[in-house]
C-alpha cells in the first residue's frame, strides 16, 4: 500500500469531521421512538376516593380542621375568627342560611380571612326529620344565599340537628353541588356552656392528627377556650387549617 501524504490525511479527517457533525445534527433532529409500555414506570396510584360522609381527614399529615357552626351573635364569631388568624389558623364556618340574612357582612370576612365557607341548612332545623321537599328547601335555601353572598354555594354541607346525614339528606346535598356530609370525630359540647376549661380541655383530650372538631359562634366558652387550644395544638406540631385543605 502506498505511503499517504499530510494532503491525503488532512482531507480523510475533515471528512471524518464532517460525518461526525451530520451524524450530531441528525441526533437532535431525529424523531424519539416511544418508551415500549412494558419499560415505563408505572404511575402512582390514585387517591382513594373520599366517602359520601366524612369525619376525619388523613391520620398521617399533622393538620386539624376547626369546624364552627355559624350562627348566634356575632361578636363572637368576629372575636373568634380573629384569634385564629392571630395564630395563622384557618377555620371552616357550616353557616345557618338565616344567620346569613341577618348578617351578611360576615360572610366576605370569613372568605376574606381565608376561611372555608359552607352549608348547616336555611333554618337550623331537624334536617334528617324532614320530608324531602322540606328537607331540599333548607338545603337549596342555605345554598341560594351563599352564592347570592360569595359568588359559590361553598365545597361543604352538615346537616342541621344531627352529626350524620340520613341517605336522603346525602342525596339531596349531592343534588345540591356538596359532594360530601361534613360530621366531625371530636364534639367540643361547647354549646351546652359548660366552661372554658371544659372546652379545651375535651377537644385537647381528643384532638390528633386529621380530627375535624365541632365547634360554635355564639358561645363566650368557645371564645376564652380557642386561644388555649391554639396555643396548645401550636406546641404539638399540629396546623389548625381548613376542611379543604385537610382532605387536599
Amino acid at each position: 500500500m502506498g505511503r499517504v501524504t499530510a494532503t491525503e490525511r488532512r482531507t480523510v479527517l475533515l471528512a471524518g469531521a464532517g460525518l461526525a457533525l451530520a451524524a450530531g445534527c441528525a441526533t437532535r433532529n431525529a424523531v424519539a421512538h416511544p418508551v415500549p409500555a412494558s419499560s415505563r414506570a408505572p404511575a402512582p396510584p390514585a387517591p382513594p376516593a373520599l366517602p359520601a360522609q366524612l369525619t376525619h381527614g388523613p391520620r398521617d399529615r399533622p393538620r386539624v380542621a376547626l369546624t364552627f357552626h355559624g350562627g348566634g351573635d356575632p361578636a363572637t364569631a368576629r372575636a373568634l375568627l380573629t384569634e385564629a388568624e392571630k395564630h395563622g389558623a384557618r377555620v371552616t364556618v357550616l353557616a345557618v342560611g338565616t344567620w346569613l340574612d341577618a348578617h351578611p357582612d360576615l360572610a366576605r370576612r370569613i372568605r376574606d380571612g381565608g376561611h372555608d365557607l359552607g352549608n348547616h341548612t336555611l333554618r337550623h332545623l331537624d334536617i334528617n326529620a324532614m320530608s324531602e321537599a322540606d328537607a331540599r328547601a333548607e338545603i337549596a335555601g342555605c345554598a341560594e344565599r351563599l352564592k347570592r353572598l360569595t359568588g359559590s354555594v361553598g365545597s361543604w354541607f352538615r346537616p342541621s340537628r344531627s352529626p350524620t346525614a340520613s341517605p336522603l339528606v346525602t342525596r339531596l346535598a349531592q343534588e345540591a353541588g356538596y359532594p360530601h356530609v361534613l360530621s366531625y370525630d371530636v364534639d367540643s359540647l361547647d354549646f351546652t356552656s359548660p366552661g372554658a376549661a371544659a372546652v379545651a380541655r375535651k377537644v385537647l383530650a381528643e384532638i390528633r392528627e386529621g380530627s375535624v372538631v365541632s365547634l360554635h359562634f355564639g358561645y363566650d366558652d368557645t371564645v376564652a377556650a380557642l386561644p388555649v387550644v391554639l396555643e396548645e395544638l401550636d406546641r404539638r406540631g399540629l396546623a389548625a387549617v381548613t376542611t379543604t385543605e385537610l382532605f387536599s
